[in-house]
């Protein structure tokens, strides 16, 4: 349980990057909501990164291979989050809102395969 806390405190740090990212793109008309909280996700994933690989999963080998399956589980994280925002928004959700409920879907998502894949000592086990 306490890995979980620090995971979604990093998470929290990373999410009002991404949340920055989101709102300067979809304000400045950058980008659509959808394709900004991609983007923003992607951002805040290598905050995440740097702060799971610190923080959260101390003492698990750091290593670009580490990285890469932590990009991929990123990946999954912003194709959900596109996903729900587009579906939200399509139905009349503020892109805030769509962005909110995307974030908290993926946070639990993530964290499990991050725990057991990205950050495991031997990929596949916890």
């Amino acid at each position: 349980m306490r890995r979980f806390v620090r995971y979604a405190a990093v998470g929290a740090v990373a999410t009002v990057v991404h949340y920055a990212v989101l709102v300067g793109a979809v304000e400045a008309s950058l980008l659509p909501p959808w394709w900004a909280a991609a983007f923003g996700a992607w951002v805040g994933a290598q905050v995440a990164f740097a702060g799971n690989a610190c923080f959260t999963f101390v003492g698990a080998p750091i290593s670009f291979a580490a990285w890469l399956r932590f990009q991929i589980v990123a990946v999954l994280g912003a194709l959900i989050s596109f996903a729900i925002v587009k579906l939200g928004v399509g139905a009349g959700l503020h892109y805030l809102l769509a962005q909110a409920i995307a974030t908290l879907v993926s946070l639990f998502i993530t964290y499990e395969v991050n725990r057991r894949w990205s950050f495991a000592a031997t990929p596949g086990r916890p």
